[in-house]
């Protein structure tokens, strides 16, 4: 891990943008203390630069209840080598939905299952790096999307106790098994009329989870639609597990 820009302050955080070998990412820190902060993964869909501005605002809610956060970039996504084979699945899932037809499991597969592959090593490195800084410590927590990259790292890591999910992308149903194997707390954000997101797989997926503690919060409204007290509900699971 390498930093590529020096410490910025916005709003009482302090920013830097970093190097996991060729991938970037950020880190948001709250202003330094004595005491090394817990810590947030927050997954995203691809688009760095894109997304930048909302990782901020929520590194920044994180931060103010003294918590620090860390994101990196997608495989494929933003500067990095694209993955033909996920970007042809893309474009026969824009088919599909513009077509008014079922979304098969061939092209959820091919879509999502190499980001997983890919990406969770990528994020388990990361956090190696991260947790090696005298600023940071564990327990660490895992925020957001892509949902089946957050299942897979809450199976395979365990340096992750609790997660926030947010049920917005399509899920193979190999990610549907291993759900039954995770068993950290759980918060699920479902909105329930998301256009671009199959319902019914969500519930299946959240019935499959073998979390002790897990709990569904869905909102009426789209993707985008996400209320803002959603936020304030997922800080408070953060709290009450990583606090």
């Amino acid at each position: 891990m390498q930093f590529t820009s020096e410490p910025r302050l916005n709003d009482g955080v302090v920013e830097r943008d970093f190097l996991l070998g060729e991938i970037p990412g950020i880190l948001w820190t709250p202003e330094p203390t004595s005491t090394p902060a817990p810590l947030i993964l927050l997954g995203h869909p691809g688009g760095l630069a894109r997304m930048r501005p909302r990782l901020a605002a929520r590194a920044r809610l994180a931060a103010a209840d003294g918590f620090a956060a860390a994101t990196i970039e997608l495989p494929g996504a933003g500067d990095r080598p694209k993955l033909t084979a996920v970007d042809a699945a893309r474009a026969d899932l824009r088919r599909a939905l513009e077509a008014g037809e079922r979304v098969d499991d061939d092209i959820i597969d091919r879509l999502v299952l190499p980001l997983v592959e890919q990406a969770v090593p990528e994020w388990r490195a990361a956090l190696d790096g991260l947790l090696s800084l005298p600023e940071i410590e564990g327990p660490v927590g895992y925020s957001g999307g892509v949902i089946s990259i957050g299942v897979r790292l809450a199976t395979v890591e365990p340096r992750i106790t609790a997660a926030g999910l947010f049920a917005g992308s399509f899920i193979p149903r190999a990610i549907l098994e291993e759900a039954r194997l995770v068993t950290i707390p759980l918060h699920v954000l479902l909105q329930w009329d998301d256009e671009g997101n199959d319902r019914q797989a969500a519930l299946e997926l959240f019935d499959a989870f073998g979390s002790p503690e897990k709990s569904l919060h869905a909102n009426m409204g789209g993707h985008t639609g996400v209320p803002a007290y959603a936020g304030e509900d997922a800080a408070a699971f953060f709290t009450r597990h990583l606090g």
